[in-house]
Order: C-alpha cells, then sequence, then structure tokens
C-alpha cells in the first residue's frame, strides 16, 4: 500500500530469487507473492507513478530480473 496506494490481500508465496548476478550492484534477493490487489494505483514517496500493465503489453525494459520472474509466473513455474 505504501508503494502503489493499493489494498493486497497475499495467498502465498510464488518464489524466492537469490542469483548473485541479478542485479550487478549488489547482491539482492527478492521475495515474490501471489496475491490481488483493490484500488487505484498511485506513485509511492520513490515512485513519479505507478501502473498496471497487461502482461502482453509490458515495458520492453524491465529492471534486474523481473522479465524472469514474470515469465515464471506467465508459464505456471511457480
Amino acid at each position: 500500500r505504501e508503494e502503489t496506494g493499493l489494498e493486497v490481500t497475499l495467498s502465498r508465496q510464488m518464489h524466492t530469487y537469490s542469483e548473485p548476478s541479478r542485479d550487478a550492484r549488489h547482491h539482492t534477493i527478492s521475495t515474490v507473492f501471489v496475491g490481488t490487489a483493490t484500488g487505484e494505483p498511485v506513485g509511492g514517496d520513490d515512485a513519479a507513478e505507478a501502473r498496471v500493465f497487461p502482461v502482453d503489453g509490458l515495458p520492453d525494459a524491465l529492471c534486474f530480473d523481473h522479465g524472469d520472474i514474470l515469465e515464471d509466473w506467465t508459464h505456471g513455474r511457480h
């Protein structure tokens, strides 16, 4: 809610991504959860905006390995 203004209900953890090379700056870990959200997205303190995209309409440039994470989700590898 802090980052997007959305009310989110988490249903389960999908996966934790921790490949050391996923972020060139340093080793980072992301734990991805599955959930549902309601409301209209609004950018938080550190984001100019927040938007919802259909899976087939994502921006070309996603940071780190977020494209791989979305691919895991869309191909049922969760």
